[in-house]
């Protein structure tokens, strides 16, 4: 069994900086068991919106909303990835969560980090 752990979300002012983590453990060896890893948010009553993408061959994709602004990576010594989200806007605030899918298909959901960018 994978576990995500998220970490990194709080308050930050309009055009300010934050990077998400997002720490891998369990039934896992390394990065290289992910087909692909993402960040996604949510506010409540609405649909969730994918945010940022990275497969294991290094493409990355991102939502229209975040393009130039959020970059995702990863840290395969850590067994990490991050989102590091930069001239951040009110309507930036969400919960984020982390997700991944296995190279065999299963996949997992992080319990989700707040992020609130206000004045």
């Amino acid at each position: 069994q994978v576990h995500l752990v998220e970490s990194g979300g709080g308050l930050v002012q309009p055009g300010g900086s934050l990077r998400l983590s997002c720490a891998v453990s369990g039934s896992v060896d390394s990065m290289n068991a992910f087909a692909l890893v993402r960040w996604y948010r949510q506010v409540p009553g609405r649909q969730r919106e994918m945010v940022a993408s990275l497969t294991n061959t290094g493409y990355t994709t991102y939502g229209d909303s975040v393009k130039g602004r959020f970059t995702i990576s990863r840290d395969y010594a850590l067994n990490t990835f991050y989102l590091q989200m930069n001239s951040l806007k009110p309507e930036d605030t969400n919960v984020y969560y982390c997700y991944v899918l296995a190279v065999g298909g299963g996949s997992t959901w992080g319990q989700g980090t707040q992020v609130a960018v206000s004045t």
